[in-house]
């Protein structure tokens, strides 16, 4: 091999040109399966032979996010939007993610004014900083009264939020990570408020639910969705994204079209993971789940321009056809209310 070929990685003749890519590749495979340590040596090395690659910035960021290591992601975010490596609005909006995870609005404001006063932002993008501009604005307010440790307060003492105003999903995102990692005691009654309210956006009161489980609120709570009620204490149950009937719905499609149709069967999973977060803690009832999985191959099937006859998905899933169609239209009807509006 000839020496111009070679470099070096800690004082370390490397043999092998293209390492790099080598590393960023094991990198980004070890963090898609959440093997976040096991990435972050990965792309450290492969940062040391390539110091200003895009992908490995932003892989490293990510894994540093992931892994809980907030500070060193905002440190490497911001290197990056200071040497100008990556897509500059890219990079901020991570950056400004980092930012919300570490309860750092004071810091989001700034930068956010920043990039409107210079005019940083692009047309598309103007409403979605001004709406994250406006909700930090509010929690800088407040966050600097609330902290982690703080002492038990009395349940009746609530801090003033407003669930209700927040419309827009990213908004949603923030505050329930903002009340995952606080005190719950000041927020408890607005969030009771809200999740058996029949006016609250089915999103959010699976977020909120969300973040009672993950406190282990041990008292009952009243949950409201499409007019139906339930009562459930969070602390017994195991989350949105632990869900039987999702599994077996996800099975249902897999048997039928992973090997026939991989994209329709993607499509499918897509469908049926957004679906029953919108509906947790609720289930898709009365139909069986062979109903339901029919109903779904002929939603995604219509979407992406497929033919398929009810009468042909009937003798497929061994359904009746008044069924699926029953079925399909209340999944209609959960579309128009879940899918996404970032």
């Amino acid at each position: 091999m000839k020496k111009r070929n070679r470099k070096k990685l800690n004082d370390k003749v490397v043999l092998f040109p293209g390492l790099e890519k080598r590393l960023l590749e094991k990198g980004l495979e070890s963090l898609q399966q959440k093997r976040f340590r096991e990435a972050i040596d990965f792309l450290e090395e492969a940062n040391i032979l390539e110091e200003e690659n895009n992908d490995i910035h932003i892989g490293l960021v990510l894994a540093y996010f992931e892994s809980g290591q907030l500070t060193k992601a905002k440190e490497l975010a911001n290197s990056m939007l200071q040497k100008g490596i990556g897509d500059y609005i890219q990079i901020i909006d991570l950056y400004l993610m980092i930012l919300v995870q570490l309860h750092q609005y004071d810091e989001i404001v700034k930068t956010i004014e920043i990039l409107i006063e210079e005019k940083e932002i692009p047309e598309e993008k103007i409403d979605h900083f001004s709406r994250m501009l406006h909700f930090s604005k509010r929690m800088a307010e407040t966050s600097p009264n609330i902290h982690i440790d703080d002492p038990i307060q009395d349940e009746t003492s609530d801090m003033e939020i407003d669930l209700f105003s927040l419309k827009d999903q990213h908004e949603q995102i923030q505050m329930a990570t903002m009340l995952t990692n606080r005190n719950l005691k000041p927020f408890i009654n607005h969030i009771k408020a809200y999740l058996e309210s029949s006016e609250g956006q089915l999103f959010f009161k699976t977020l909120l639910l969300n973040v009672l489980i993950e406190h282990g609120y041990e008292k009952e709570v009243n949950v409201e969705k499409f007019g139906e009620a339930m009562i459930v204490k969070p602390s017994n149950l195991l989350g949105a994204q632990h869900n039987s009937q999702m599994d077996k719905l996800v099975n249902i499609a897999a048997n039928q079209l992973e090997h026939e149709d991989p994209i329709l069967f993607e499509h499918i999973k897509s469908l049926i993971e957004r679906h029953l977060f919108i509906l947790f803690p609720f289930q898709l009832k009365p139909f069986s789940e062979n109903v339901w999985g029919a109903a779904y191959h002929q939603l995604a099937a219509e979407y992406q321009g497929l033919r398929y006859t009810i009468k042909d998905l009937a003798l497929r899933y061994k359904a009746t056809e008044k069924e699926i169609g029953q079925a399909g239209a209340f999944l209609k009807k959960i579309e128009e209310i879940s899918s996404p509006n970032y």
